[in-house]
């Protein structure tokens, strides 16, 4: 069984990666993170003005291999959008490992709660994995691009503020 936790400096001006754990259950690897700092006051603005932002996490699996690179086993792309509904006063929050069904919220923080979280991504099954080996995980997090059409361009200058990217974070294991 393999457990590791870890977690980024609590002081961070920018996005970053925390409360890293990998584990395992019977038959899949699984990894849980969360993104902290991702939420600026002009993206709250631009995400309750109805414009939908995606976050997309990058999770990477090597076999660490002594005298020549290392074999990647699994590498997945993962997307979080969010789109609130001014009608209806609810967000709608679409998380592509759950094979993006819709999930409504009446609550911006718990709208923000779960489109910063990945819970039990399911990373490869455990059949990849021989045990005794040496294993590096890496992820990171980004905001998506928006294109706007043109006129919105001087209307909405400020989204560019709100790009982010966070750095690469890299656990390393024994199975």
């Amino acid at each position: 069984m393999v457990a590791i936790q870890w977690a980024a400096p609590a002081l961070a001006e920018k996005a970053y990666l925390s409360d890293i754990v990998i584990t395992n259950v019977q038959d899949h690897l699984l990894v849980y993170f969360t993104v902290k700092e991702c939420f600026t006051p002009e993206m709250n603005s631009a995400i309750e003005n109805g414009i939908e932002t995606t976050f997309t996490f990058f999770v990477k699996l090597y076999e660490k291999m002594e005298f020549s690179f290392d074999k990647k086993i699994t590498d997945l792309e993962v997307k979080h959008s969010i789109k609130y509904d001014n009608l209806k006063k609810v967000y709608e929050v679409r998380l592509s490992e759950r094979e993006n069904k819709a999930i409504t919220v009446k609550d911006f923080e718990e709208a923000k709660k779960l489109m910063s979280e990945v819970i039990g991504l399911e990373v490869t099954p455990l059949s990849n994995l021989r045990e005794g080996d040496d294993y590096q995980l890496q992820m990171m997090a980004e905001l998506d691009k928006i294109t706007l059409p043109f006129y919105l361009h001087y209307v909405l200058f400020f989204l560019s503020l709100w790009d982010f990217e966070t750095d690469w974070h890299t656990v390393d294991f024994r199975y």
